[in-house]
């Protein structure tokens, strides 16, 4: 069986996995980049365990992407950065993902356990 913050970790990764690829390739635009942020996190704050979700959209990075006359371009790793919170049977698990090497890799930031 499992531990609780093995148990955790997997919750925190299914978050994860169901995030990236339920929102990548969504339209955005700078104009929509708030919005968007605020729909993914609180999607993804409905799923058991979830505690928070705080999604950061680089406007920026954004409008460099946008290449043709409609506006908007499509939503990719590259252009967020996401901190979330699992608690699960008294563990709180902290993530986090952000580009890495070119890559948007979600990685494992704190195990704690609140009964210690």
């Amino acid at each position: 069986m499992p531990t609780d913050a093995q148990q955790a970790c997997f919750e925190a990764g299914i978050k994860f996995g169901s995030l990236y690829h339920q929102f990548a390739g969504t339209p955005v635009s700078p104009r929509s980049t708030r919005s968007l942020e605020t729909a993914i996190a609180e999607s993804i704050e409905n799923q058991p365990y979830c505690e928070s979700v705080a999604v950061d959209i680089d406007d920026e990075a954004v409008a460099a992407d946008i290449d043709h006359e409609n506006g908007y371009t499509e939503l990719s790793g590259h252009l967020m950065e996401i901190d979330m919170r699992v608690a699960y049977d008294g563990i709180t698990v902290r993530t986090r993902m952000e580009m890495e090497d070119g890559y948007p890799l979600m990685k494992l930031v704190e195990v704690v356990d609140r009964d210690e």
